[in-house]
């Protein structure tokens, strides 16, 4: 098709802003862009679809996220509330994912992934828990991703904390879905497969060690890292280093690891995430909600660490967590000058689309530009001051909002048009979910 009649914001760093320009989409990719004369000339039996003034960009990306934390929302804590990370742990997300059954976590991923959609965010890295479900589980999801249409990269949190026979399944589960995927070549698939851990703090040194025998080449790991500062004291007790340098020591980290949080990690940790060429990714909203810091995010990029952003599970409004990026990083230094908008830019946007194209090694994903996967959304933006290629990371920051998307295009496939999902349905999806909610309370409850 032809898309006409829109500003294009390509994500490219040369020219990251287009104005009359078509593009073409054929099959799942962009072909060209171009001049509409030229493009109708070019093509003069193509279909036109006129964005009617919108922009069009690419699809957002959330490089970390929790589907099964889903029924998580306005659930009741019984007792006190959790004061501390700990607590929050075992209070909270370690009875809720112990608490899933196989169709609980089929509907956590559906209504998220309808989620992704009506937000613009068509490529999302799921990191699974459900340990009374564990065989298959990535298959479920797997398949949520396909059924919807979105793109995906998934793995299974392996722990300690449910003891050995279900870290073994954990691990099995992890290798089995990474071979099930290697090989696929086919141009329509939409799932890619790593290795998942918790943390440090809920893994032994034996678990560590089995993972690194059977870790196929040019996989890595998909890991919590000090989020919390009780991270780094679990791994220094039992080990006498650090966190990083416990994971170094394993040879754990490398091109394909996803270190998430690092709020904690000291100027050494660092170093070693840059040695090895390590992905970090940054969810500051979380954050904030457990209250475990902020971390030095902007020391990373300025080391050459592709440092990414996801939402750690909550919503797909990834603008919001733009936004709170932009904004936290201030309050938390005491300094306006802290956290420019381009680095929100170079995180949120660039750095996430390498890191999927990187996991998607067949596929370039993340920009508008001929050979690029069209993973696209079209958003009702109106701007009342200029906008050009210095200033567009201030326009999204403080004039987009997710109610502005109105379509969103996944492999060349339109997913929502005009707001109205296309062969999802949104309400039926939501009620079976409301009534597998109620059961998972109430096995959430029955363990206090």
């Amino acid at each position: 098709m032809i898309i006409t009649n829109s500003t294009i914001i390509t994500w490219d760093e040369e020219h990251p802003i287009i104005s009359g320009q078509d593009v073409i989409i054929s099959g799942q990719k962009i072909t060209e862009i171009g001049t509409p004369n030229q493009m109708r000339a070019k093509y003069p039996l193509e279909s036109v679809f006129d964005a009617q003034g919108r922009i069009i960009m690419p699809g957002l990306i959330c490089a970390h996220t929790h589907f099964y934390g889903l029924f998580s929302r306005g659930m009741n804590i019984p007792g006190a509330s959790p004061k501390n990370f700990p607590q929050i742990l075992e209070k909270l997300w370690w009875p809720l994912d112990s608490s899933l059954t196989t169709a609980d976590v089929e509907y956590c991923a559906l209504v998220y992934l309808i989620d992704a959609i009506k937000h613009g965010t068509t490529t999302l890295f799921d990191h699974h828990a459900s340990p009374m479900c564990i065989d298959g589980s990535l298959d479920v999801i797997a398949k949520a991703f396909t059924y919807t249409g979105v793109r995906g990269v998934v793995c299974y949190e392996t722990t300690d904390r449910y003891g050995i026979e279900s870290r073994d399944k954990s691990i099995i589960e992890n290798l089995r879905m990474i071979e099930s995927v290697k090989n696929l070549n086919n141009a329509n698939e939409l799932v890619k497969a790593t290795f998942g851990l918790h943390a440090s703090l809920t893994v032994s040194e034996d678990t560590l060690m089995i993972i690194r025998e059977k870790l196929p080449e040019n996989v890595g790991v998909h890991i919590h890292v000090a989020e919390d500062a009780v991270d780094e004291e679990d791994s220094i007790k039992k080990t006498g280093m650090r966190v990083v340098n416990r994971l170094q020591k394993h040879n754990l980290l490398n091109q394909d690891s996803i270190v998430v949080h690092g709020v904690h990690l000291n100027t050494e940790e660092i170093e070693i995430i840059k040695d090895t060429k390590s992905w970090v990714t940054h969810q500051p909203r979380s954050n904030m909600n457990n209250a475990v810091g902020m971390a030095d995010v902007e020391k990373m990029i300025s080391w050459g660490i592709p440092v990414c952003m996801g939402n750690d599970g909550f919503s797909n409004a990834m603008w919001d967590e733009w936004r709170t990026c932009y904004l936290v990083h201030k309050l938390w230094k005491k300094d306006p000058t802290a956290m420019n908008g381009n680095l929100v830019i170079k995180m949120a946007a660039q750095n996430n689309a390498d890191l999927t194209s990187h996991f998607f090694k067949d596929k370039n994903v993340g920009r508008i530009k001929p050979g690029y996967q069209a993973d696209l959304i079209l958003v009702d933006y109106l701007p009342i001051t200029e906008m050009n290629k210095f200033n567009i990371p201030w326009h999204i920051i403080f004039g987009f909002r997710d109610s502005m998307v109105t379509d969103t295009m996944v492999n060349g496939k339109w997913l929502m048009n005009d707001r109205k999902l296309i062969n999802l349905d949104e309400i039926e999806i939501s009620k079976k979910a409301l009534e597998l909610s109620k059961h998972v309370w109430k096995r959430y409850n029955d363990k206090f």
